[in-house]
């Protein structure tokens, strides 16, 4: 049985950020709890199917693979989803939320390494570009180390020296009634040192903004909102601060033809009354070049054929979507004196003939006098 999407499971947007996806999952995963739900036969495999999706969005790297390749590009055998989640306590669905704040964020109690913060940036692309997947060139303005004094910001032939308040840890303790609360030392802010003679180039900042040029893969099938994860290109930082990510969020254009909905296409033809009338054959566009599909006689206007395979394939997936073709009949302008003549004599010819002719019209108009007929009496 094939897997739900992630972000179904959860009841969160593709471009949910990081709390909003924690938000979503406390949420969700308080509703399939077992402990909550021990008369329901199905709640564990939900539970665990929320701490499967969970496992993934939460983890920034697993995301992102995820958003480009969809189930294929993670691991099912990577903690993702095992069968002792089902056992936990209530602690388990807060454990993430709680972490940071007692207990020093991990299971070790050790200090996180310093992380420089992500970057999101906008391309736009065409529908085309969309569709076949393009390399894009991008220039991003951000934080990087400062060479000079390697990213310590102490100036160069000089060290820092380590903070006083903290005594070189970067995280002070604060009693809290019962709890002990860990947080970052505010002399320091977390990393441990002090400057007294900052470097010139940084002001002691460890870092200094530049504008980077880089190239974007834009995979084939991506839609508005997808976004590419560029690994350690967003915010640098100081010493011993690892960079942060870059992601690359898609626009698309409006297109001249083409609306896009998912997978699928969608495009409005005017065709004439003539060959609505008589049927034919008519000529259409796709991505990949011209198609023809078959009018029968006595189309009517609005009528939508569809071209199998004609759409979008799925970034994530080898789906490809369809195109709907939607005909619209092209009602005659700037008619001569002869062709209004010829119209009004078909005209004549067709009523005549009843409603054979026009069975919408006639039955529209059975309907109007019922109307009256009841209004009268």
């Amino acid at each position: 049985m094939s897997k739900r999407d992630y972000y179904e499971v959860l009841g969160a947007s593709k471009t949910a950020s990081k709390a909003e996806i924690k938000k979503a999952y406390r949420k969700v995963a308080m509703k399939y709890h077992p402990d909550r739900n021990q008369d329901s036969a199905d709640a564990e495999a939900k539970f665990k199917e929320v701490q499967e999706a969970y496992a993934v969005l939460k983890d920034e790297q697993k995301r992102a693979a995820y958003d480009q390749f969809g189930h294929a590009g993670v691991d099912p055998s990577a903690g993702m989803g095992g069968g002792g989640h089902g056992a936990g306590g209530f602690g388990d669905i807060f454990g993430d939320m709680f972490g940071d704040i007692f207990g020093g964020g991990g299971a070790q109690g050790g200090r996180r390494q310093a992380r420089g913060a992500d970057l999101r940036i906008r391309v736009e692309l065409s529908l085309e570009e969309a569709v076949e997947g393009v390399e894009k060139k991008i220039r991003v303005p951000r934080m990087r180390s400062c060479e000079p004094c390697d990213g310590s910001g102490a100036k160069p032939g000089t060290q820092p020296t380590r903070c006083q308040t903290c005594a070189g840890q970067g995280q002070v303790r604060m009693q809290q009634g019962f709890f002990s609360v860990q947080q970052a030392c505010p002399q320091c802010r977390g990393t441990g040192k002090q400057i007294t003679d900052p470097c010139p180039d940084c002001s002691g900042q460890g870092q200094i903004r530049e504008e980077k040029s880089l190239k974007v893969k834009i995979p084939a099938g991506v839609d508005e909102g997808d976004q590419v994860r560029l690994g350690g290109e967003g915010e640098g930082g100081g010493a011993g601060v690892i960079p942060g990510d870059l992601y690359v969020q898609v626009r698309l254009r409006k297109h001249e033809i083409f609306e896009r909905d998912g997978d699928d296409l969608s495009c409005e033809v005017p065709v004439s009354y003539i060959t609505m009338s008589l049927g034919g054959e008519l000529e259409v566009p796709t991505l990949t070049g011209r198609a023809s599909i078959k009018i029968p006689a006595g189309t009517q206007s609005n009528r939508v054929f569809r071209l199998r395979s004609k759409g979008v394939k799925n970034v994530r997936s080898s789906h490809v979507g369809d195109l709907y073709i939607k005909v619209l009949t092209e009602t005659p302008v700037n008619l001569t004196g002869e062709q209004k003549k010829l119209l009004e004599k078909f005209q004549v010819v067709l009523e005549a003939g009843g409603k054979k002719h026009s069975p919408q019209s006639s039955s529209w108009k059975d309907k109007i006098k019922s109307f009256f007929d009841d209004f009268v009496s």
